[in-house]
Formats: structure tokens, sequence, C-alpha cells
């Protein structure tokens, strides 16, 4: 059996590299063996301790300028037969995220390197650290065919170190059927910051009102820890106030608390439709998407790549529509309502090019990581 380490963010951080690291340790873990072996990677001032030993056991923490602290964590995964890491540009030390490259340089057993983030247009120091990266690691994986085809295009790497395994889904096809009102329902979930462009969902959903369209806009998710330690819940009372200013404060809704995989369950399935209004033009990955459209239930989103990639045929998966084409988005929901059928639930929604279950996701990573470990024992 593989024994598996993990550097990323990690509860009770709320992240989505935190969220997706959770889901891929759970998947990997073998009941016959111990359990992963996670290095968080930390704020200054965090205590690495307090981390919950729910899914692997944390053994070390990383935190930005500290190199010392990256020497340690490395000696830590010494036990480990393959390393996956989270790569973002905004998490490790440095400019860009610079240090992460002496803490790959500091493993001394193979390390898979997951890309959540390839840039098109990157600067000098992006490429340089991404290409480095890449070399040092024994494996790359990309999420997305967009991802692979600017990495290719953009980046000096080894084609024959990346591999595609797909983000992987928590929801369960049939987990309940929609109960539908006479009111329909968009939902938006993730952690709250101005990236995500919910001024647009809000926007969208007047729109639909002036076109005599009954909808209801639920906003779930906390409020990104990050930008409620800077400015509080202030984009949170933003939107309540667009809202109001619109006249459709008394259709949108407002989850506030952290969602477990059974609450984003529970929200797809009382959902008409999702919408991904994000302002970011080069998002290479949305695990909101993924779950999304493999749940069954069609999409709006803003023509960010992964989207685009997803939704770029008429297949009734939903659209993707310019970041600036308000008319467009709230044509998109309204379509989806009007369409034949919508009443059936998600299960009646087309699955078929994304969907793999986190253990199918597992099995490749281990798959994956059998082969680089036969290949260090050979």
């Amino acid at each position: 059996m593989t024994r598996f380490g993990f550097v990323s963010t990690y509860p009770p951080t709320r992240c989505g590299l935190a969220t997706f690291t959770v889901s891929l340790a759970r998947a990997v873990a073998d009941p016959r063996e111990a359990p992963p072996s996670i290095v968080r990677v930390i704020d200054a001032d965090e205590d690495w301790r307090t981390s919950p030993q729910e899914v692997g056991r944390v053994v070390a923490a990383i935190r930005a300028d500290d190199l010392a602290s990256h020497r340690t964590a490395a000696r830590a995964l010494d036990g480990c037969d393959v390393v996956i890491v989270q790569h973002e540009f905004g998490i490790y030390g440095g400019e860009d995220g610079a240090q992460v490259i002496g803490i790959l340089e500091a493993l001394r057993v193979p390390a898979i390197v997951v890309l959540h983030t390839v840039l098109p247009t990157p600067s000098v120091n992006q490429r340089r650290i991404l290409e480095r990266v890449a070399g040092l690691a024994a494996a790359v994986v990309v999420m997305t065919d967009h991802a692979l085809e600017t990495l290719s295009a953009n980046y000096a790497v080894d084609p024959a170190r990346v591999h595609l395994i797909p983000h992987g889904v928590a929801y369960a096809p049939g987990h309940a059927p929609h109960h539908r009102g006479t009111v329909r329902r968009i939902l938006t979930w993730g952690l709250l910051s101005p990236g995500k462009g919910l001024e647009r969902g809000i926007r969208a959903l007047a729109l639909l009102r002036m076109r005599g369209v009954s909808a209801e806009y639920v906003i779930a998710g906390q409020t990104h820890p990050k930008v409620r330690a800077h400015s509080g819940e202030s984009y949170r009372e933003s939107l309540a106030g667009l809202g109001r200013a619109l006249g459709v404060d008394d259709s949108v809704v407002f989850v506030d608390r952290y969602l477990t995989d059974d609450d984003i369950a529970a929200l797809l399935a009382s959902a008409d439709a999702v919408l991904l209004p994000y302002e970011s033009h080069e998002q290479a990955t949305s695990g909101v998407l993924v779950e999304a459209v493999s749940a069954g239930v069609p999409v709006v989103a803003t023509a960010f790549p992964h989207a685009v990639e997803l939704l770029g045929d008429d297949d009734g998966l939903g659209v993707a529509v310019r970041h600036d084409d308000l008319a467009g988005m709230a044509d998109g929901l309204e379509a989806i309502f009007t369409a034949p059928g919508t009443k059936e639930g998600p299960g009646s929604r087309p699955r078929g090019r994304v969907g793999l279950t986190w253990a199918q996701v597992a099995a490749r990573y281990a798959e994956l990581s059998a082969r680089l470990h036969a290949v260090k024992a050979a």
C-alpha cells in the first residue's frame, strides 16, 4: 500500500485547497495503513497542532519566510512513498510563492504537484517558478483540458511528466429529488469574497424580475476568513445593500455558515440553476462547477476557462456568457427555467464529461504514485 503525504492548506483553514486536500486524503486513506501524513501551510500566528484529526495525521507545518519550518516539514514526510503538493501562487512565501521551490528541493521522496492555477499570460517570475516546480516534481497534475493546453503552450515543461486527473465530486447522484415550488431557485455557494462577482448575480435577479420571472437567489457560505479578518462582513453587507437598492432584497437569501458535503447536496437538491458569476477570466479549475454539473443541475457561468470547457457544447449542462453580458446571464437562467423537463430534477440532467467520484480520482492518484514509487525503487 502506498503511504501518502500532503503539503497544502488544511482544516481548520477554510479554503478551496484545504477542502480539496481533505477530500483526496479521505479517498486515498487505507484503513489497513497509517493515515496520510499532512503538512499544513499556515499563517505565521497559527498553531498547526489545533488541526482536527478526522482524515490525516498532521505532522508539521510550513510558514512563509520560516525556512527552518520547510526543512522540518520535508523530514517529517520521509516515511511516505509519495507526497502530493497542492500549488497556488498565493499560499507559499516569497514573491509569487517562490518558497515552494525550496520545499520541493528539500523533499527526499517523489512529489506529485497539483496545479490549481495555470496562467496563460504569466509574469516572467511566475513562469520561472512554475517551470522550476514542474522540473522538481516527479509528476505534475492538471485537472482540465484547458489547463493542459495552457501549460503546454506557455511553459517549458516536460510533457511526459504531465497528467490529467479531473477534480473529484462529493455529490452522490440521486441523493435527493428536487422539491421545487412556484418560485425558481438560483444557487451560488462557496466562501464569499469580492472576486466571486455576486453583484452580477443580484443584478441578473433584478433583470429577471423586470421580465416578470419569479426567482430567489440563494448565496450560501461564510465570508472568506482572510476577507473577514481584513474588512469584517462589509462585503456581505454591500451585497445586501445592492439587493435593497434594486428592490430584490426579499428574494436574496444568505446562508451564512461553512458548508458540509451534506449541506451542499441538500442545496443542490433544491436548486433549479447554479449561477457562477466569477470575476476571473483565468480560473483553470472550479470545484463548484464540477459539483453542479455532476449533480445534473444546469449552470450559468461567466466565461472563465473551466466553464467554457464544460459548458461549451449545447448538451443541456448550461451556458457560459461573457463577463459583461448581464442580459445573457438572465437569458441563460430564464431558458433553464422554461426548458422542457426541468421539473424532473437533477437526476434527469445529462452527465458524462465530468463527475468522477473522489474514490475514482484517488484510484488515479494511487496508480500514478505506484508507478513513481516503482521507478524510484528500480
